[in-house]
């Protein structure tokens, strides 16, 4: 935060990246400002776009005053009240830069294409955007920024040589306890170790989806709510469905949850 420099941070799904993110805004007081990334994104779903409906509606309502009045409209006073701020729809990246504090996600950078990437590295340096018929727009506070990755695609080194870089991986056994605690105040003391350490054993197994921790809180939240006290075969066959997201991978649990739960 000192040297105003973005963190990329990377690791697989389920570790914590945009909870790291929330944190950051949580401790600082600021605002958190998510930019979702997708394929296909661009920089006017990140940046901002027009109201064309309310634009559309106030220019007919202007024409209909003059007609009644019988006043002739100023061109160029009508194109100035066109691109008025309130017709202006800001997306993620214009919020952040006009609004102090904030914290500015930029999530799953690792979906969008070369492009968009070539459209932040402008933005991440100057911490300012030209709007062309209001002018530039520069922050007064620069955002605090994190970009996360799953690494889906190899991000281009030009924008990580902008960031700082963390690797963000899962969890030891201890510390997942203490996240399920603080996030479900309510669990039992043993549930908790015991879906801690299978989470941990099932990360280590070769499964297509290997859980993440936002997979042990559900996991944790399902058997709760059946009322469940500790972990045994019968209740873990029963909320698979909250921890394993492929049917090959819960068929293939499935099969071993005596084994598994016996370790």
């Amino acid at each position: 935060m000192r040297m105003g420099r973005p963190l990329f941070c990377e690791g697989e799904p389920g570790t914590g990246k945009t909870a790291l993110a929330q944190a950051l805004a949580t401790v600082t007081g600021a605002e958190l400002i998510r930019l979702q990334c997708h394929d296909g994104i661009d920089s006017t779903q990140a940046l901002y776009d027009w109201d064309f409906p309310r634009q559309l509606l106030h220019l007919r309502a202007l024409e209909t005053a003059a007609t009644v009045d019988g006043d002739r409209l100023d061109a160029d006073a009508v194109e100035a009240s066109l691109y008025a701020d309130r017709f202006l729809l800001a997306r993620p990246i214009l919020r952040a830069l006009r609004t102090t504090p904030s914290v500015l996600l930029i999530d799953e950078i690792d979906r969008a294409d070369d492009e968009f990437e070539a459209f932040l590295l402008e933005v991440l340096s100057e911490h300012a955007v030209t709007i062309p018929e209001i002018g530039e727009v520069r922050a007064k506070v620069p955002p605090i920024v994190v970009l996360t990755s799953n690494r889906t695609r190899e991000v281009h080194d030009a924008l990580k040589r902008r960031c700082l870089y963390l690797w963000l991986d899962h969890p030891d056994i201890a510390r997942e306890v203490e996240i399920l605690k603080s996030r479900l105040p309510g669990v039992p003391e043993r549930l908790a170790a015991q879906i801690a350490t299978t989470a941990h054993t099932l990360r280590q197994s070769d499964l297509i989806k290997p859980p993440g921790v936002a997979e042990s809180l559900d996991w944790a939240r399902a058997l709760m709510l059946l009322g469940a006290r500790h972990l045994d075969v019968e209740n873990a066959a029963r909320t698979l469905g909250a921890v394993l997201k492929y049917r090959e991978d819960a068929d293939r649990v499935r099969n071993q949850l005596d084994a598994l739960l016996a370790s």
